[in-house]
């Protein structure tokens, strides 16, 4: 994943080793810091766990503007309400969006400071607010926490893409394949004596459902007809 995380003036080095290992957990590695307090930093390295890999190629920028210069598109998280509204996604819609947006170079998610967040500065410089929902009354989220649910739902929007990207392995069955399929599998249940022959329609409406929802291609069709053709009692005896 072509994602970058970029840490805004932190302050606890532990939480940068934490948001090291959160990031490798999901498949990210690339972590920019801008100004952080002290790194590197045996806090920072401790809290890794497994993910000092991540640490090493740590990239210490002195602003921002420095960290995303080679960005197209960014998303700055906060927990603060704005006085101007920014476009703003949960962490699901979020994460799709950065993940879709990589095809075409490198995006970042931004974190802030433990304590005060991004500034209105630093959200100038995002194209959306990324807002993770907490209780109402109790919206701190620990800085390493919320780069471990961007870095989750960044691999689950990158499986859903896998899964997405799907295409069969032939064109897509006809109507006509399928009301074949349909009469031979009556047929084959019938003769079987699994089929009632007095009320067959209910059971086989409901596997028409069953392949509408599964949208068979040809291929997948013809294997199985060939398996309704291997267990019809008829073709045995024949």
């Amino acid at each position: 994943m072509n994602v970058r995380i970029v840490l805004v003036g932190t302050t606890h080095s532990g939480n940068i080793g934490a948001a090291a290992r959160a990031m490798k957990n999901m498949g990210l590695h690339d972590l920019m810091l801008v100004c952080p307090r002290e790194f590197p930093h045996e806090d920072a390295t401790a809290r890794a766990s497994g993910s000092e890999d991540i640490l090493q190629a740590v990239r210490v920028v002195d602003s921002l503007q420095e960290a995303l210069k080679d960005c197209t598109y960014v998303a700055g998280a906060s927990a603060r309400s704005r006085t101007i509204g920014w476009p703003a996604m949960a962490p699901r819609e979020c994460a799709a969006r950065l993940l879709k947006e990589s095809r075409h170079g490198t995006v970042a998610a931004v974190f802030g400071p433990e304590k005060s967040g991004l500034t209105n500065d630093d959200l100038d410089l995002c194209n959306t607010l990324l807002t993770i929902p907490t209780t109402p009354g109790f919206s701190s989220l620990n800085l390493a926490m919320a780069v471990q649910v961007l870095s989750y739902e960044l691999r689950v929007a990158g499986f859903d893409e896998i899964e997405n990207d799907y295409s069969p392995d032939s064109r897509p069955a006809t109507g006509e394949e399928l009301e074949l399929f349909y009469a031979h599998l009556e047929s084959v249940l019938l003769n079987s004596g699994f089929l009632d022959p007095d009320n067959p329609r209910h059971l086989i409406r409901r596997v028409r459902r069953l392949l509408i929802r599964a949208q068979p291609d040809q291929s997948e069709i013809n294997i199985l007809r060939g398996i309704l053709n291997s267990l019809d009692p008829r073709e045995k005896t024949e």
